[in-house]
Protein backbone atom coordinates (compact mmCIF):
# COMPACT_ATOMS: atom_id res chain seq x y z
CA UNK A 1 0.00 0.00 0.00
CA UNK A 2 1.45 3.43 -0.49
CA UNK A 3 -0.22 6.61 0.76
CA UNK A 4 0.68 10.17 -0.29
CA UNK A 5 -0.21 13.41 1.58
CA UNK A 6 0.36 16.86 1.29
CA UNK A 7 0.71 18.98 4.42
CA UNK A 8 -0.26 23.15 3.77
CA UNK A 9 1.83 25.60 5.01
CA UNK A 10 5.72 26.35 6.51
CA UNK A 11 7.29 22.99 8.13
CA UNK A 12 7.37 23.25 11.23
CA UNK A 13 9.85 20.93 13.44
CA UNK A 14 8.88 19.48 16.19
CA UNK A 15 9.11 21.52 19.55
CA UNK A 16 11.51 20.43 22.53
CA UNK A 17 9.18 19.39 25.36
CA UNK A 18 8.36 21.80 28.08
CA UNK A 19 8.07 21.49 31.78
CA UNK A 20 5.75 22.99 34.29
CA UNK A 21 5.45 22.48 38.25
CA UNK A 22 2.66 23.18 40.54
CA UNK A 23 3.99 24.89 43.37
CA UNK A 24 6.90 23.43 43.01
CA UNK A 25 5.78 19.83 43.49
CA UNK A 26 4.75 18.02 40.93
CA UNK A 27 6.75 18.15 37.39
CA UNK A 28 4.55 17.87 34.23
CA UNK A 29 5.71 17.55 30.91
CA UNK A 30 3.85 19.12 27.93
CA UNK A 31 4.29 19.49 24.42
CA UNK A 32 4.51 22.74 23.12
CA UNK A 33 1.09 24.30 21.33
CA UNK A 34 3.04 25.20 18.05
CA UNK A 35 4.13 21.29 17.70
CA UNK A 36 0.65 19.91 19.01
CA UNK A 37 -1.25 22.00 16.91
CA UNK A 38 1.22 21.06 13.62
CA UNK A 39 1.04 17.27 14.44
CA UNK A 40 -2.99 17.55 14.39
CA UNK A 41 -3.07 19.32 10.76
CA UNK A 42 -0.17 16.28 9.93
CA UNK A 43 -3.14 13.96 11.49
CA UNK A 44 -6.31 15.04 9.37
CA UNK A 45 -3.96 15.49 6.10
CA UNK A 46 -2.48 11.66 6.43
CA UNK A 47 -6.56 10.54 7.65
CA UNK A 48 -8.13 11.80 4.71
CA UNK A 49 -5.29 10.34 2.24
CA UNK A 50 -5.91 6.93 4.34
CA UNK A 51 -9.86 7.16 3.39
CA UNK A 52 -10.23 4.28 5.66
CA UNK A 53 -7.82 1.52 4.23
CA UNK A 54 -5.90 -0.51 7.41
CA UNK A 55 -2.84 0.91 8.90
CA UNK A 56 0.50 -0.33 7.66
CA UNK A 57 1.22 -2.96 10.00
CA UNK A 58 5.16 -4.13 8.45
CA UNK A 59 8.21 -2.44 7.40
CA UNK A 60 7.86 1.00 5.10
CA UNK A 61 9.58 3.16 3.04
CA UNK A 62 9.01 7.08 3.53
CA UNK A 63 9.78 9.49 1.31
CA UNK A 64 9.76 13.94 2.57
CA UNK A 65 9.47 16.53 1.18
CA UNK A 66 10.14 19.82 2.34
CA UNK A 67 8.88 23.09 0.95
CA UNK A 68 10.00 26.21 2.70
CA UNK A 69 8.86 29.51 1.83
CA UNK A 70 11.19 31.48 -0.11
CA UNK A 71 12.04 34.98 2.23
CA UNK A 72 10.20 38.25 1.17
CA UNK A 73 13.57 40.17 1.89
CA UNK A 74 15.32 38.42 -0.45
CA UNK A 75 16.35 40.42 -3.98
CA UNK A 76 14.10 39.20 -7.05
CA UNK A 77 17.44 37.56 -8.69
CA UNK A 78 17.91 35.57 -5.40
CA UNK A 79 13.94 34.88 -4.89
CA UNK A 80 14.01 33.24 -8.43
CA UNK A 81 17.04 31.24 -8.12
CA UNK A 82 15.56 30.24 -4.88
CA UNK A 83 12.52 28.70 -7.21
CA UNK A 84 15.09 27.32 -9.84
CA UNK A 85 16.77 25.07 -6.64
CA UNK A 86 20.19 27.05 -7.15
CA UNK A 87 19.69 28.09 -3.69
CA UNK A 88 19.19 25.47 -1.14
CA UNK A 89 17.50 26.45 2.54
CA UNK A 90 20.34 25.80 4.96
CA UNK A 91 18.14 27.11 8.47
CA UNK A 92 15.59 26.37 10.13
CA UNK A 93 13.51 24.18 10.44
CA UNK A 94 16.19 21.14 10.96
CA UNK A 95 14.69 18.42 8.37
CA UNK A 96 15.60 15.88 11.60
CA UNK A 97 12.70 17.89 13.71
CA UNK A 98 10.06 17.87 10.85
CA UNK A 99 10.78 14.25 10.31
CA UNK A 100 9.93 13.81 13.92
CA UNK A 101 6.59 15.80 13.89
CA UNK A 102 5.65 14.23 10.89
CA UNK A 103 6.31 10.61 12.25
CA UNK A 104 4.55 11.36 15.20
CA UNK A 105 1.43 12.69 13.65
CA UNK A 106 0.75 10.00 11.34
CA UNK A 107 1.43 7.36 14.32
CA UNK A 108 -1.97 5.34 14.55
CA UNK A 109 -2.90 7.30 11.41
CA UNK A 110 -0.69 5.99 8.72
CA UNK A 111 0.80 3.45 10.30
CA UNK A 112 0.75 1.35 13.75
CA UNK A 113 4.40 3.56 15.31
CA UNK A 114 7.16 4.89 13.66
CA UNK A 115 9.44 2.35 14.59
CA UNK A 116 8.14 0.49 10.81
CA UNK A 117 10.30 3.22 9.14
CA UNK A 118 13.01 1.34 7.33
CA UNK A 119 14.22 3.71 4.55
CA UNK A 120 13.30 7.47 4.43
CA UNK A 121 14.35 10.40 2.19
CA UNK A 122 14.63 13.92 2.88
CA UNK A 123 14.24 17.07 0.38
CA UNK A 124 14.47 19.99 1.70
CA UNK A 125 13.58 23.18 -1.04
CA UNK A 126 12.09 26.29 -1.75
CA UNK A 127 8.81 26.46 -3.19
CA UNK A 128 6.26 28.82 -4.11
CA UNK A 129 3.22 26.61 -2.17
CA UNK A 130 4.93 25.82 1.24
CA UNK A 131 4.23 22.48 3.07
CA UNK A 132 5.12 18.61 2.96
CA UNK A 133 4.29 16.18 0.74
CA UNK A 134 4.49 13.14 2.32
CA UNK A 135 4.61 9.26 0.73
CA UNK A 136 4.88 6.15 2.64
CA UNK A 137 5.36 3.33 0.94
CA UNK A 138 4.53 -0.44 2.67
CA UNK A 139 7.61 -2.66 1.39
CA UNK A 140 5.78 -5.67 -0.09
CA UNK A 141 6.79 -9.73 0.98
CA UNK A 142 9.25 -8.31 3.59
CA UNK A 143 9.60 -10.29 6.79
CA UNK A 144 8.99 -8.75 9.95
CA UNK A 145 9.61 -9.50 13.58
CA UNK A 146 6.24 -8.33 15.61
Amino acid sequence: MNISFFVPGAPVGKGRPKVSSRDGEFARMYTPEKTANYESLIALAAQEAMAGNPLIAGPADVEISMFLPVPTSWSKKKQAAALQGQVYPTKKPDADNVIKAIFDGINGVVWVDDVQACDIVVRKRYADKPGVEVTVREIAGALFAA
